[in-house]
């Protein structure tokens, strides 16, 4: 990265998001066509798809407006130049730079690969700047509140001071040559406790648990180990096979202290019928399950975790903006909001370390993001081969347009923590989580950190669902309209003269909804459960 590309990145942390969004939602207004998102932009993102040679207006919200031809069809959720650029110059989305120009580029013509390339570099070193997060925290306490004052969610309060929102039964297995038995035995035990009290009994199959080595091995029992101790989960049932390099004995090492009524250990190798035994097992989790009832819990308890999978070029400008604002109001009432998806904060990371609580938070923010890259380097992989086709297909070109809508869902409060892999949040705030932008394993990641509820924002749609509540965001109404089985939140109409607040007002009352056991994603109802461990190591 250049000197430049770092001061403009930096800059971007100052009011680069909020910017955008505000400028965003004015410019909807004046031009139906188009929408440009900061007054220093050179682009306008097509709001239909635009023919060459059609005419259509643009406005920027702060009295610049105009004109443009189009000289070659540009996509819905594309880029159209309204600025001329040369050869060589950056290109602002957000008011900030998405990458360099490839060769001269005429007004009215489509932005994308073939004219666009990033300007990022390698591994960086950054400057702690320090007063830049109290201020923001200010203006987030100051803006962020619920809708009617609310202070509680009806939620679950265990034995050891977790709370949850779910009263389930969660199988967990040590090793993956056990699945079908889990799986098995989830789907008896959901038929035979069905009406006892709880929210169902459910297993997260996964290949891993045998033949693993070292950090391997250990990345896959902290992970599993974090699943266990989730206040979703009244009750959990580890299974073992028996065999396995995850062994039932060393795995409660790694999980720590524990309930031992909460918590019921099987080996499969060393009883005569593991689904008799399992069920018997699982009985007993029911009735300790049975004692738990909704109690209002105070909001600073929900946890919350970020993520945007399928993205296209309206996801920086409605549903990630959207959730930001969300987080925000999490945050201001003492709660915590995760975000990871770490290759996805490159070229946006002065943002989030400009919101660092301290030095210290600074530092392993810094820390945080080099060692993603020097796990690209490693492995012999272009650090910003990203974004994905589905991204471009989309509209998105750059790492640096993808990392600048993506941290919009982190919001503006202060990065109060940074988290290992399988580690969980302790500390209310934003709270940043080592994982990919994978998107099984980063919502596996977040479920592990303590997430209760993740939202998930998406352009092109999924229908995936993590452990806990998967709440599925679509950045534009057709995508809400044609995938009412998967979609969850339509963000889209932010865009069709709907207000950022109102919205706003609508998710946060929704999440309450769901924490309080009022409401289920859409996951949920279709039993759409899934996770995946984060690999990086040898297997014999």
């Amino acid at each position: 990265m250049s000197e430049k590309d770092t001061t403009q990145a930096a800059a971007a942390g100052t009011n680069g998001a909020n910017g955008a969004a505000a400028a965003g939602t004015a410019a909807v207004a004046a031009a139906s066509d188009t929408v440009v998102l900061n007054p220093r932009d050179q682009v306008a993102i097509a709001l239909r798809d635009i023919r060459a040679g059609e005419t259509v207006d643009w406005s920027d919200g702060a009295g610049g407006e105009g004109a443009v031809r189009a000289l070659r069809d540009v996509p819905r959720g594309h880029k159209l130049l309204i600025r001329p650029v040369a050869a060589r110059q950056h290109v602002n989305k957000f008011g900030y730079s998405i990458g360099i120009a490839k060769e001269d580029i005429a007004v009215g013509d489509w932005v994308h690969t073939h004219n666009l390339k990033t300007g990022l570099g390698a591994v960086l070193e950054y400057t702690y700047k320090p007063g830049i997060a109290a201020s923001g925290a200010e203006a987030v306490t100051q803006a962020a509140s619920f809708p009617g004052g609310q202070s509680t969610f009806k939620g679950y309060v265990r034995d050891d001071g977790q709370v949850g929102i779910r009263n389930e039964i969660w199988i967990v297995n040590t090793v993956g040559c056990i699945n079908k038995t889990c799986e098995t035995l989830a789907r008896l035990a959901t038929r035979q406790f069905e009406g006892r009290g709880i929210d169902g009994v459910f297993h997260f199959p996964h290949p891993y648990g045998c033949s693993q080595l070292g950090d391997d091995l250990t990345a896959t029992q902290k992970l599993l180990a974090a699943l266990v101790r989730h206040g979703n989960a009244a009750g959990v049932l580890v299974i073992g096979l028996g065999c396995e390099n995850n062994q039932v004995d060393a795995f409660k090492k790694v999980i720590g202290d524990y309930n031992p009524e909460r918590v019921k250990f099987m080996k499969s190798q060393e009883v005569e019928d593991e689904l008799e035994e399992g069920l018997s097992l699982i009985g007993e989790l029911v009735d300790y399950a049975e004692r738990f009832v909704r109690t209002d819990v105070p909001l600073s308890k929900l946890r919350i975790g970020l993520k945007c999978g399928g993205s296209d070029g309206f996801s920086g400008i409605t549903a990630n903006p959207l959730v930001g604002r969300v987080a925000d109001a999490i945050t201001s009432v003492g709660g915590t909001a995760l975000l990871t998806e770490v290759p996805e904060m490159f070229g946006a990371e002065t943002i989030l370390m400009e919101r660092a609580a301290d030095e210290a938070v600074f530092g392993d923010i810094v820390k945080l993001v080099n060692d993603f890259k020097d796990y690209f380097i490693r492995h012999g992989q272009e650090i910003y081969e990203n974004p994905s086709p589905g991204n471009k297909d989309g509209g998105i070109t750059t790492l640096e347009e993808k990392s600048l809508g993506c941290t919009q869902k982190g919001g503006h409060a202060t990065v109060t923590d940074v988290l290992a892999y399988g580690e969980p949040s302790r500390k209310p705030g934003l709270n940043l989580v080592q994982a990919p932008g994978n998107d099984l394993v980063s919502v596996t990641a977040l479920s592990a950190a303590g997430a209760h509820v993740v939202l998930f924002t998406t352009g092109r749609g999924t229908p995936f669902g993590g452990p806990v509540p998967t709440v599925k965001i679509a950045t534009n109404s057709q995508l809400a309209d044609r995938k009412k089985n998967w979609i969850d939140f339509n963000a889209g109409r932010l865009i069709e003269g709907m207000s950022m607040d109102a919205l706003r007002d609508e998710l946060l009352a929704q999440i309450v909804d769901l924490a309080s056991g009022e409401k289920q994603t859409n996951n949920e109802r279709n039993g759409f459960r899934e996770i995946a461990i984060f690999k990086d190591g040898v297997i014999l």
